[in-house]
């Protein structure tokens, strides 16, 4: 509780700066966009090809190197799209946080001038993202639990690298092991997340949840319909908030760990507190 109570008031003082500057919003839109059309890119010639089992039977022809190129395409694109939209929400977040008022072509500007230092960043990304994945395959259950704490560690440490590159413009790597310092710096060794978006608006989708089972057991097909496209409408909505929320609190916590000030609408302590050292024992 304590910690849905500290992601609360965390995501209601990055909501203050998204009501002076509601452009933002464009950018998880453009981002959702471009990722449903690069997942149709692949899929497209899947159905061209015959089929789901036409393409296994290819996928086992080519071998592992082969499929594992593919899969690594498809991360690299994704975390790119992803990375390039984040970069112009906090370019953004960070223009009203020094007094200025941000247009959408500054935030495109911003992402667009620093496109080789997105695309280093994606292509680690994407390289986390492989090796994750062949660890929780290796076995269902020990990897999966591997996985999911190795990627929380890289999740925090890396958690500043998008700031970092809109504004001190280093290369990827450069750009990580700074993240890491000043979470170091200002919290110490051993990090844990101290609030969750996720854990938010896990709870705000509940009603979503409620609206699929009042279609289903609604019983009628067009009145079903309705009740799911409603749903699917809400958790679009809540996706786009979410993104544009977390991009202004990463842009707020790097002014905060870089140089120690509070951005105006955020208080210190949650601050502070949003990540806390990990408790042994």
């Amino acid at each position: 509780m304590e910690k849905f109570e500290r992601s609360w008031q965390i995501m209601r003082a990055s909501w203050d700066v998204l009501r002076k500057d509601k452009e933002i919003l464009v950018f998880p839109v453009f981002s959702g966009v471009a990722l449903i059309l690069i997942m149709a890119s692949f899929a497209v010639p899947v159905f061209a090809l015959g089929g789901i089992d036409t393409v296994q039977r290819i996928a086992r022809h080519n071998g592992t190197v082969g499929n594992l190129v593919v899969l690594f395409a498809f991360y690299f694109i994704n975390y790119f799209v992803v990375i390039f939209f984040n970069t112009a929400i906090v370019a953004c977040a960070t223009i009203r946080m020094r007094g200025g008022n941000p247009t959408v072509g500054d935030g495109l500007q911003a992402s667009s001038a620093r496109v080789f230092e997105i695309a280093g960043w994606a292509l680690v990304s994407a390289s986390v993202g492989m090796v994750l994945r062949m660890i929780e395959e290796r076995s269902k259950f020990v990897g999966r639990i591997v996985a999911g704490l190795l990627g929380m560690a890289w999740g925090i440490t890396s958690y500043l690298v998008i700031p970092i590159l809109v504004n001190e413009r280093k290369g990827p790597m450069e750009a990580f092991r700074e993240s890491a310092r000043l979470l170091k710096k200002t919290w110490g060794e051993e990090l844990i997340g101290g609030f969750s978006f996720g854990l938010v608006f896990f709870v705000l989708s509940l009603p979503a949840i409620l609206l699929i089972a009042g279609g289903a057991a609604s019983g009628k097909g067009f009145l079903a319909l309705g009740f799911v496209a409603l749903a699917a409408i809400y958790i679009v909505t809540l996706s786009v908030l979410q993104a544009a929320l977390q991009g202004i609190f990463q842009a707020a916590l790097y002014q905060y760990a870089k140089k120690g000030e509070t951005p105006r609408g955020f208080d210190r302590e949650i601050l502070t507190e949003a990540i806390t050292p990990r408790a042994f024992g």
